[in-house]
C-alpha cells in the first residue's frame, strides 16, 4: 500500500495500475452506497404505504425526501472536502449512512421514517461527490475513463443486491409487510443497507489522499509518493507533473465558494452549466423510476409481487451488463460517442414504453388508485424495451456523466463545482421521483413520452455543448 507520509527518494518506479484500480475500487464502494440506497425502497415502498396507511402523494414524498438530503449533502461535499480533505468526507458519509439506515428500518410513524432517509440521503450525497472526484484525482488519464466508470459498476452493484436481498427477504417472510424473525420483511431491507456502510468506512483506512488535495496543502513530499507510485516515471517527469498540478491550483490558498464558481475571476461559470445540464438530464430521462417504483409498476401491470421483485433484479442484471460495456470501450471511443449512443437509444425505447401504456385499460384499485392493465403482447413489449432503455443508459449516461463531470473542471474549482453539479443531479431524481406516483395515476403513456422527449433534449445537449476529455489529464482536460 502507498505510504501517506515520508520523503520522495527520488527514484522512478514504474506506475502501478493495481495500485490505482485497488484505489478506486474502495473509492467506488460510496457508489455501492448510492445505489443500494436509492433501490431498497422499492421492495419496501409498498409495505410501507399499507403500514402507514398513506397514498400516492405521501408515498412519493416519503420515498423522495431522502433525495432532498442527498442534494443538501452533495452541495456540502466540495467545501468540507477542500477543509479536510477526501477521505474525511468519505468516512463521515459512511457513518451517516449506517446511522440513517437503522433509524428508517424501526421508525416511530412515516415522519420519522423520512427523516431518517434525509439522513441516509445526506450521506449519499457526501459520497456521490467524493467518490468520483478522487477516483478522477488518483487515476492516470490513459485509464480514468475506465477507473470512473467503476463508480457507476458500485451503484448498478448496489442496485443488484438491494433487489436481490429484497426479493430474498419478501420471498422467505411471504411478502415485504410480513413479519421475518419478528422483524417486518422491509425493515429488514432497509437495516442491511447498514452493512456497506461500514465495509465503506473500514475501507477508507487503506487508501491514500488526493495527490491534488496533498499538494494544495502544501504537502509536497506526500504528494509526489503518490503520483510517482499511481503514474510512474522518472524524477523528472514527477516533479513536472506536480508542477502541473501546482499550477493548476494557483498561487492563492482561498477555499473554493459555491458563488466563486460564477465570478469572473475563476472563469468556469459555462463548465458548471454545462456540468449542471449534464446531471439533470441524467435524472430527467426517468431512468430511477425503473428502480424505485419498477416493483408495483410491474405489479400494476398484471404481475405479482414476486414475479415483479424477480423482474426489477433482472432489470438490475441488465444495467450491470450495460455498465461493462461501458466500461471496456470509454477509454477508446470517447466520453461523447457513448452520450450520443445512449440518447438516441434511450429515445426509441422509452417512446415504445408510452406506446404500449397508451392501449392500457385503466382501472381503479381498492385504495382508489389507478391500475393500467396491458395485453400480453404489449405487457412483453413494453417489459423488454424497459430493460433496453437501462441498457442504453447503463452504457452511456450512467457511468459517462460522472466521469465527465469529475474531470471536466479545473483542480482549483473541481471539488466545489462537482458538488454543484451532483446538487442538481439529486434535485432533479427528486422531481422525478417524487412525481412519478401521480402522474402514473394520472396518464403513464404521457408521462413516458415526457422522458422520451428529455432523451432528444440529451442528444441536442450533447452535440452543442459537450467537449471530448479522453486520454487528456486533468490539468488538460478542465
Amino acid at each position: 500500500m502507498v505510504q501517506r507520509a515520508g520523503a520522495y527518494d527520488g527514484s522512478a518506479p514504474r506506475a502501478d495500475v493495481a495500485h490505482a484500480v485497488l484505489f478506486a475500487a474502495a473509492a467506488a464502494l460510496g457508489g455501492f452506497m448510492f445505489g443500494y440506497d436509492t433501490a431498497v425502497i422499492n421492495g419496501a415502498v409498498g409495505a410501507i404505504r399499507d403500514r402507514f396507511e398513506i397514498g400516492a402523494g405521501e408515498t412519493g414524498l416519503a420515498v423522495s425526501l431522502t433525495l432532498l438530503g442527498a442534494a443538501l449533502g452533495a452541495w456540502t461535499a466540495g467545501r468540507i472536502a477542500d477543509r479536510i480533505g477526501r477521505i474525511w468526507v468519505m468516512r463521515i458519509a459512511a457513518v451517516l449512512f449506517a446511522v440513517g439506515s437503522l433509524g428508517s428500518a424501526f421508525p416511530f410513524d412515516i415522519v420519522d421514517l423520512t427523516f431518517w432517509r434525509f439522513v441516509g440521503g445526506t450521506a449519499v450525497g457526501l459520497a456521490s461527490v467524493i467518490s468520483p472526484a478522487y477516483i478522477a484525482e488518483i487515476s492516470p488519464a490513459k485509464i480514468r475513463g475506465r477507473l470512473g466508470s467503476m463508480y457507476q459498476l458500485a451503484i448498478v452493484l448496489g442496485i443488484a443486491v438491494s433487489q436481490l436481498v429484497n426479493y430474498a427477504l419478501a420471498a422467505a417472510a411471504g411478502g415485504a409487510g410480513n413479519n421475518l424473525a419478528g422483524i417486518a420483511a422491509w425493515q429488514w431491507m432497509l437495516a442491511l443497507a447498514a452493512v456497506p456502510s461500514l465495509l465503506y468506512l473500514v475501507l477508507t483506512t487503506t487508501i491514500p489522499e488526493s495527490p491534488r488535495f496533498l499538494v494544495s496543502q502544501g504537502r509536497i513530499d506526500d504528494a509526489r509518493r503518490i503520483v510517482a507510485d499511481l503514474e510512474g516515471g522518472d524524477e523528472a517527469r514527477i516533479t513536472s507533473r506536480i508542477g502541473e498540478i501546482q499550477a493548476s491550483l494557483g498561487t492563492e490558498r482561498v477555499r473554493v465558494r459555491v458563488r466563486d464558481l460564477f465570478s469572473e475571476h475563476y472563469r468556469v461559470a459555462s463548465l458548471v452549466f454545462i456540468g449542471i445540464g449534464l446531471a439533470a438530464l441524467q435524472q430527467f430521462v426517468g431512468i430511477n423510476v425503473i428502480f424505485y417504483y419498477s416493483a408495483t409498476l410491474w405489479q400494476a401491470v398484471g404481475f405479482g409481487e414476486d414475479r415483479s421483485l424477480l423482474i426489477s433484479v433482472v432489470s438490475a442484471l441488465v444495467n450491470i451488463l450495460g455498465t461493462f460495456v461501458a466500461i471496456g470501450v470509454i477509454d477508446r471511443v470517447g466520453r461523447k460517442p457513448l452520450l450520443l449512443t445512449g440518447s438516441a437509444g434511450m429515445a426509441i425505447t422509452l417512446a415504445t414504453v408510452s406506446v404500449c401504456f397508451h392501449s392500457a385499460t385503466i382501472t381503479r384499485d381498492e385504495h382508489g388508485e389507478s391500475v393500467a392493465t396491458l395485453s400480453d403482447t404489449n405487457g412483453a413489449i413494453a417489459l423488454v424495451a424497459a430493460n433496453l432503455f437501462v441498457f442504453f443508459f447503463a452504457l452511456s449516461w450512467g457511468p459517462v456523466v460522472w466521469v465527465l463531470i469529475s474531470e471536466m473542471f479545473p483542480n482549483r474549482v473541481r471539488a466545489a463545482a462537482v458538488g454543484v453539479a451532483t446538487s442538481a443531479n439529486w434535485i432533479a431524481n427528486f422531481l422525478v421521483s417524487s412525481t412519478f406516483p401521480s402522474l402514473a395515476d394520472w396518464n403513464l403513456s404521457i408521462t413516458y413520452a415526457v422522458y422520451a422527449g428529455m432523451a432528444v433534449l440529451s442528444f441536442l445537449f450533447v452535440t452543442k455543448f459537450v467537449k471530448e476529455t479522453r486520454g487528456r489529464t486533468l490539468e488538460e482536460a478542465g
